[in-house]
């Protein structure tokens, strides 16, 4: 099992690109990209100490969905390569916050995202960050 690190306040998991992951040119399928950052996203709560699997079954399911993701394309990830999904915290108000994401191969940019997420309840309205959850993430390790 991988698990990622928080250093300098940016989240970084390490990936292999398998060959499940790639297209008929050898080139990794455009919406494995989002599996990837997906990954990454939830690897990036866990290490925080937010349990995702807690916030459902609590008294009003909490989870996080993705709002909006806009993506880049840069270069290609191939066959065997090994990738570097970063995460880095960026804007947080009320019952949102953003992500950028950059997938990268020996330090080259492959992908990049700027992400919108948002906490909902169980009956799909948004519900602001409790503080403790707001205070991980304002206390990342620099």
């Amino acid at each position: 099992m991988t698990e990622g690190i928080i250093r300098d306040g940016i989240h970084r998991l390490t990936q292999r690109v398998y060959y499940e992951d790639t297209d008929f040119s050898g080139n990794v399928y455009h919406a494995n990209y989002l599996k990837y950052c997906e990954r990454a996203r939830s690897d990036f709560l866990r290490v925080l100490g937010i349990d995702q699997n807690a916030m459902l079954a609590a008294e009003g399911g909490l989870i996080f969905v993705v709002r909006r993701m806009l993506c880049d394309f840069l270069r290609p990830a191939r066959f065997d390569d090994v990738i570097i999904v970063e995460t880095v915290p960026g804007e947080m108000a009320g019952a949102r916050f953003e992500l950028a994401q950059r997938i990268l191969r020996a330090g080259e940019p492959l992908f990049t995202a700027t992400v919108t997420v948002a906490l909902i309840d169980g009956r799909g309205r948004p519900r602001r960050m409790p503080a403790e959850m707001l205070s991980r993430f304002t206390g990342l390790p620099r």
